[in-house]
């Protein structure tokens, strides 16, 4: 079984370029190339483990990062199509994020905080169904970070490639804003009901 690089339906975006989207989704293809040759690497290693054991490591240790750089960006483009809309303000996410954050600006500050932290990685708001509470936490490069077991609600991909086409470093924030201003939150609120 190999893995196919997903299609998205992403509208113009309001501050983050149809170029950037494009040089993003190049990337993104990268990491569904990358997930498929490690995983063919392995088959082939694994016919004598033995004698290929440090190299099988290796291999395995890689992996990670480039399986969940792939889905880590399917969680982003995804995030996008059908176009901006806003958080229905009755939903249950709301309300949990409501009562976590005492309020959405709250919520989105919090948010908006972790991903303008210095280096590269992801700002990810998860919720953790065996405590009935939301999390918002950084995870270094794909795989370093996350939290198990806990769904992925909403996924900013904060590494540089994200953002450099339209902006410098130092212009992180607007990325952040522009990131926040196109999400679709009905596909929050979907991913919310899938795991409740």
């Amino acid at each position: 079984m190999k893995y196919e690089p997903r299609k998205f339906n992403i509208p113009e975006l309001k501050g983050i370029s149809q170029k950037q989207v494009e040089v993003h989704l190049k990337l993104y293809e990268g990491y569904v190339k990358f997930t498929n040759t490690l995983r063919e690497t392995l088959a082939e290693l694994r016919k004598d483990s033995e004698k290929n054991a440090y190299a099988l490591g290796e291999v395995m240790r890689r992996l990670p990062f480039e399986f969940n750089g792939m889905r880590m960006h399917e969680y982003y483009f995804e995030q996008f199509e059908g176009g901006a809309k806003p958080l229905n303000q009755n939903s249950t996410v709301a309300q949990v994020l409501k009562e976590k954050y005492g309020d959405w600006n709250g919520f989105i500050n919090h948010f908006k905080s972790v991903g303008l932290m210095r280096g590269i990685g992801w700002t990810i708001l998860a919720y953790d169904n065996a405590a009935k509470t939301p999390h918002i936490y950084w995870v270094n490069d794909h795989e370093l970070g996350q939290l198990a077991g806990l769904p992925i609600l909403l996924a900013m991909d904060v590494w540089e490639h994200s953002f450099m086409v339209d902006y410098v470093p130092a212009d992180k924030v607007k990325y952040v804003d522009a990131f926040l201003s196109n999400i679709n939150w009905e596909i929050v609120e979907k991913r919310f009901s899938e795991i409740k």
